[in-house]
């Protein structure tokens, strides 16, 4: 059987000013290692490109935004190391979109899951629609929300934070993800969603570049201290996913 691991594509294009990054995954849209390299590498190529004002991230499929961390990789982390590793993916995703110079754009089509909380949580501004529910499962699986945490309690509020991270297999719905910030506006279905999507591309791509990258700057204002701070968490989950508990729920989530 095929590793699933192996699947799923990153594709980057740009188009008057726009880039539009597209991550897929048959699992849900999960993330496994080699995807959050190449998402990590594919933000900050858009960052660098003097053609591109706006970046958009997206994700494939109509049902899920994210489903988060890849499971089958959860499972095979033997070692700290390895275990740091991989929730350094997240974290480096994250700093990747607080770093780059243009605003992104999140795009939120479905559900929305641990890390993928997290995705959506780090873009500037973000759009889903009435399908684009939430849940923070790390806990469930002997974890903890360590490494998106700051990113979610950024943008919704430690209270909010708090009632996803514990109460680990409750789905908040759309309108609550709005109401308590990270969902700028939601939307009846994919069309209206995109056409929103795309009329605040067109504008920010018509904007003064520097002024979006000063007011990008302001607006991270107090999280110059990421960098640091998302390993520490990384190395958090990187332990706690070897304990005897994380591995018997990680086998139990991986037998559904």
């Amino acid at each position: 059987m095929e590793d699933k691991t192996l699947q799923g594509a990153i594709d980057s294009s740009v188009s008057a000013g726009i880039a539009r990054i597209t991550f897929s995954h048959p699992a849900h849209n999960s993330l496994p290692g080699r995807l959050l390299a190449q998402l990590t590498r594919a933000i900050d190529e858009a960052g660098q490109k003097e053609e591109v004002r706006v970046v958009i991230l997206q994700s494939g499929g109509d049902r899920t935004f994210c489903a988060g961390a890849s499971f089958d990789e959860l499972a095979a982390i033997q070692d700290l190391e390895r275990g740091h590793a991989f929730f350094m993916g997240f974290a480096k995703v994250i700093n990747a979109i607080r770093k780059c110079p243009k605003f992104v754009i999140g795009r939120v089509q479905g559900k929305a899951i641990g890390g993928g909380v997290g995705l959506a949580a780090a873009t500037d501004h973000c759009f889903a629609t009435q399908f684009a529910s939430v849940k923070l499962s790390e806990l469930a699986i002997g974890i903890g929300p360590f490494v998106v945490g700051p990113a979610v309690a950024r943008k919704m509020g430690q209270s909010a934070f708090q009632q996803l991270a514990i109460d680990a297999t409750s789905w908040q719905s759309a309108e609550w993800a709005r109401d308590k910030g990270l969902y700028s506006e939601i939307f009846p279905d994919t069309a209206a969603l995109d056409e929103a999507v795309q009329k605040l591309a067109e504008q920010l791509a018509a904007s003064s570049p520097a002024a979006m990258a000063q007011l990008k700057t302001a607006c991270w204002t107090g999280t110059e201290h990421w960098d640091e701070l998302l390993s520490e968490r990384a190395k958090i989950s990187g332990e706690l996913v070897l304990s005897d508990f994380s591995k018997a729920a990680i086998a139990r989530f991986k037998a559904k």
